[in-house]
């Protein structure tokens, strides 16, 4: 069995809540264009979750501490501009 350092437990962690969010109102924004179908809404959310585990799989394995660290401080930046902008 592997053994994750709990740092980046708690730094996935950070990035998974703050993804899930921001893959949300990718989903919004997207829905919110004109002429926007229902198709257009699912490919951009699934293309986020994507982009979303793929950051949060490297995060988990082999980024380095200030990196990860670095993500999830941008991510937590654009989600809170973003939640209080809408």
């Amino acid at each position: 069995m592997c053994a994750v350092e709990a740092w980046r437990i708690i730094a996935t962690s950070l990035l998974a809540a703050g993804g899930i969010v921001l893959v949300l109102v990718t989903m919004a924004q997207v829905r919110d264009r004109k002429g926007s179908t229902s198709g257009q809404v699912a490919l951009s959310g699934a293309i986020a979750l994507t982009v979303l585990v793929l950051i949060g799989v490297l995060c988990a394995t082999v980024f380095p501490a200030w990196l990860v660290w670095g993500i999830v401080v941008a991510v937590g930046v654009i989600v809170s501009v973003l939640v209080l902008v809408s």
